[in-house]
This record gives C-alpha cells, structure tokens and sequence, in this order.
C-alpha cells in the first residue's frame, strides 16, 4: 500500500503540469445526475464527475510520524481499536473505539527546508496542513492536535505530528479551521468551541510553535479564517443557536461574521480592534439577536428580506472590542457582539474572497438548521444559503450583504467552501445524519456559478455525490443510540476541508489574489472525508 499511495500521490501532483487538455476538460466537469442514496446497513461509494479522480493522501488509520502516547493515527486517537471487536457493547462506561479525530480543514502550503520527527528524512516540498475537530477529553480538557500530509513522503512519513502542547504546555484545543497569513509567516487556526474556542498562531516549522491569542481574537466558535490583502482576518462563526419549540425543528440565528483589524499585521500579538457585521432591514432597523424572544430571532422580517432573491442588504463592521482601550484579558466574543447590536446568522462556516477582485467581495456559506422539517423553511434561511458582502476596500466599514445562492431539500447544510476559479465555488454540504435519512440522500458537492441566476430555477454542477465508507455506516448505526449508551464518534461521512490552491506562500500567494486554474498551472484540489475512516484526497483529472 505505501508504494501505491507514494507514487499515485505523485502522479497526481505532476498530472495538471503534464497534460494540460486533460485538465482544461477537467476544469468544467459534468453533472453527477444524483445524491448516492442512504440505505441503513449499506456503505457505497461515492460518485464524481466522469472528467475527475481521486486519490487518498492519508487515511485516518496512518500512524503519525512522531505518534507519541494517545497521538497515534491521522484519524484515530490511540485509546481504542479502530472498528468495534466482535460481540463487544458500547455502554457509558465502555467505548467500542477510540475516538475519531475528524481532520478538517486543509491548508496547501509549497515550502522548502522543512523537517519532520525523523531528522535523516528529506519530507520534500509539498504539504497539507490540518487541525482535527476531535478529541480525548482528560479531566474536563480536550487534548487535540494539529497534522501535516507530507505529500512527498512515503507512509511512514506521510503525515507528521506538529504539536500538541501550545507554548505554555495546555494542551491543544479541537481545530476547525486553518489557514496561511504570509504576513507574521504562521498558520491561524480555529476552534468552534463557544467559550474554549479562539485562534491559535502556529509555525510551520518541526515542532511547531503554538500561540494562543484570546485577548486579541476573543473566545468564540470561530471556524472560517481568511486573510485580506490589508492584513485583516476575516472570521466566521459556526454556533447552532437554541431550537425553538414551537416552530419545528427550527433554530435561532445564533452566530456572527467578524473581522480583526490588526496594529501591526506582521504581529498580531499586538492586538487591534475585533470587529463584527451588522445589517439593516429594509425599514433601517439593525437585524439583532434577543435572547427573550427565540421565535422573533426565527422568523425575523429582515432575515426573510436577506433570503430574498435580489435582495441587498445594507451592512456595516461595528468595533466590539478595542485592545487599545478593552486591554489583553480574555473576553467573550460573541457575548461582545451581542451587545453591540451585531447580526446573528443561521450558522454561517466557511468563507472566501472571489480571486480577482481586490478583496472586495467576500463569500461565506450559512449551514442553517439540517433537518428536512425546520419551520424556518426556505424564506427564513432553514436549509441555508451561500452569501457575499461587499465592501469598496477590505478595510472599509460600510458594506452590502446578498445571498447569492438559498438552500433547499436537495442542496442544502452547506459548509465548506472553495474558488475552483474567478467565477464558480465549490461548496460541499454537512447535512448530517437526520437529514440523510430524511431526504434518503447523501452529501453533496456543488459548483455555484456566481454568473448564474439560481432564483429562477437552474442547479448547481454537483461534481461530487459523496457515498459512505464501511466504518461511517457501523458508526451511524451506534449513533442512533448515542444518548442511551455515550457513543461519541459521528455517523455518515461528510465532505470537508474542499480546498484549491498552488501552495504559493508569499504574500501574492495569498487566497484572493490569483484567479484560480483548477487541476492545473499547480493548482491542486483536496478534500477530506470526515468520519468513518477519515480520508483525505486529492481530486484529480480523470485519464
């Protein structure tokens, strides 16, 4: 297996740059006709569009390079077997397998001279760079980690361990998110844990440096992070609000989009201000988030206005934390937002800037409540949406929010996020296990093509109808049953981390600059799929 993995990987790497056609056809796959269909018991395989490929880059049974203690697998922390022993019974004092670590979001970063946990090795030039959303808990504290894929490696070396201790020695939090600022030369990753999560700052480097930054970034749920031209870290934030009870299944708007404006953007230890959006119903009234009135939240005028086709809200970043006058202290940030009178979405995850456009134009996709019966329906952002806000420069206050694309049934959970090129995202949906048995349908991924006027009746290309491995279909049944026995891992398998990138990582590197040229010129595609056994690939064109 090591050899095959090796040499697929590095086939794949060299394919765009060797066969441009092929590429050029692969850059406008063709529609996957259907969703692989949920049938309890079965796994499947998944589908993509007949121009593409993959190849696994790392599976979740991988030892790590450097695996110490419970650090042991790219997808498996080391306190269980991998699938549950015959006859054995999951109970709350027993798990049947270690926990899953969920790798998440992917970085794509070309670098030279780095090094690994074997110091006579030569780990290449080519990496993929991942936190993981789960974790062992010791004595109340996650104890999670962040990976690398070395993509020249061979097995034993292909994915290292870079820490698992921040400077100080607390342990790492769960990871959602990550990416590059080619600024301070640091990876920023996120954590989605209300008030556990933040932003952490690592180096790329063996062992990495991990840095905890909660009195610049606040604790929230932070997820999507992005970096503009400016400097400016643009975050989203993914936390389900309460479920009403009297409108079914639905959930209160509970989460914001921010952004840091840093003192000195080579530095962010040196604080700034934290800002977050608010915007405006049509009658000029800010849209904002009442504690006493869930079902007010659920069916507010202004977030029916914002789902609305054509509709473009006007908006504005309001400061909520100022270091210069709030000081360094830990603080709240959503709580801070709140009061400011910031807007609360149905859980918006992921977001980028459209390559080409001088960041000004920022999309973000908006999960909503997964579950086919939400009473929000459309109208009120139920099954989520894609959005955009524009701004005259990345650093302006005064903005516009759209949706650009609304959820239905059959497209909908929308999570992760990528420009395959200046005009289409490619977006891939997290409906979870619910929503799968309710429509009988997996995940999903989708090309938007932002030229295309999805109101008026057209689909998006989906170019990936995800199936479901052996392990997520063994999984998804214990689920069901997790609250009587405190079965912890996730079921179905869900796309994550979709990323497209030449790994450049100068400042005109920076996601937003270049006009992406998907599966070619050194542009490379990658996504995970998450729970089960926790694969990574690489999209490929087909040949």
């Amino acid at each position: 297996m090591s050899k095959l993995l090796v040499s697929t990987a590095l086939a794949a790497g060299l394919f765009a740059a060797l066969c441009p056609a092929m590429a050029a056809d692969a850059a406008h796959p063709t529609h996957v006709a259907k969703a692989v269909e949920k049938v309890e018991g079965q796994s499947a395989e998944s589908v993509l569009s007949p121009e593409l490929a993959q190849v696994p880059v790392a599976k979740g049974a991988m030892k790590l390079d450097g695996a110490t203690g419970i650090f042991h697998s790219y997808g498996y922390q080391g306190d269980g077997p991998l699938v549950p022993a015959a006859g054995d019974q999951q109970s709350k004092t027993h798990d049947v397998e270690a926990v899953k670590t969920e790798p998440d979001k992917n970085t794509y970063l070309v670098l030279e001279g780095q090094k690994g946990a074997d110091p006579a090795y030569n780990y290449g030039t080519h990496f993929l760079f991942q936190g993981h959303e789960s974790a062992v808990k010791v004595d109340g504290k996650s104890h999670g980690y962040f990976t690398r894929i070395n993509l020249d490696a061979d097995e034993a070396h292909r994915v290292t361990l870079m820490a698992t201790q921040d400077v100080d020695g607390q342990p790492l939090q769960t990871y959602d998110g990550s990416t590059w600022n080619p600024f301070t030369k640091q990876l920023l990753l996120t954590a989605e844990n209300g008030k556990e999560g933040g932003v952490w700052i690592a180096t790329p480097d063996y062992p990495s440096k991990v840095t905890t930054l909660h009195g610049v970034f606040g604790h929230a749920s932070y997820e999507g992070v992005q970096v503009d031209k400016d400097g400016n870290i643009w975050l989203v934030e993914d936390a389900g609000g309460k479920t009403s009870k009297t409108i079914e299944k639905a959930k209160q708007p509970n989460s914001f989009v921010y952004r840091f404006v840093p003192k000195d953007k080579t530095d962010l230890s040196k604080g700034g201000k934290l800002q977050a959006l608010q915007y405006m119903a049509a009658d000029g009234t800010p849209v904002t988030f009442h504690a006493d009135d869930l079902d007010g939240d659920v069916k507010a005028a202004g977030l029916k206005e914002l789902h609305t086709a054509g509709q473009v809200m006007k908006a504005k970043f309001i400061t909520i934390h100022d270091t210069d006058k709030d000081g360094t202290e830990p603080f709240i940030a959503y709580e801070r937002a709140r009061a400011a009178g910031a807007s609360p979405l149905k859980r918006p995850e992921n977001g980028l800037f459209r390559p080409g456009k001088d960041f000004t134009e920022f999309y973000f996709t908006e999960t909503g409540d997964t579950n086919v019966k939400t009473g929000a329906g459309r109208e009120f952002g139920g099954f989520g949406a894609v959005m955009k806000i524009k701004v005259a420069n990345p650093s302006a206050d005064e903005a516009e929010l759209s949706t650009v694309f609304l959820g239905d049934v059959a497209h909908s959970g929308v999570d992760n996020m990528a420009f395959w090129d200046g005009d289409t995202i490619a977006v891939v949906e997290d409906d979870g296990d619910t929503a799968h048995t309710q429509r009988k349908a997996l995940d999903s991924g989708y090309l938007i093509d932002l030229k295309t006027d999805y109101a008026k009746g057209a689909e998006p290309v989906r170019f990936l109808a995800e199936g479901r491995d052996p392990s997520a279909t063994i999984d998804s049944a214990l689920s069901e049953k997790a609250e009587e026995t405190g079965f912890k891992n996730d079921g179905d398998n869900e796309i994550t981390g979709i990323h497209v990138s030449d790994g450049n990582a100068t400042i005109e590197g920076l996601l937003g600059v270049k006009v992406p040229t998907p599966l070619a010129n050194g542009w490379r595609v990658f996504y995970t799929q998450q729970h089960g056994d926790n694969i990574t690939y690489e999209i490929v064109a087909k040949h």
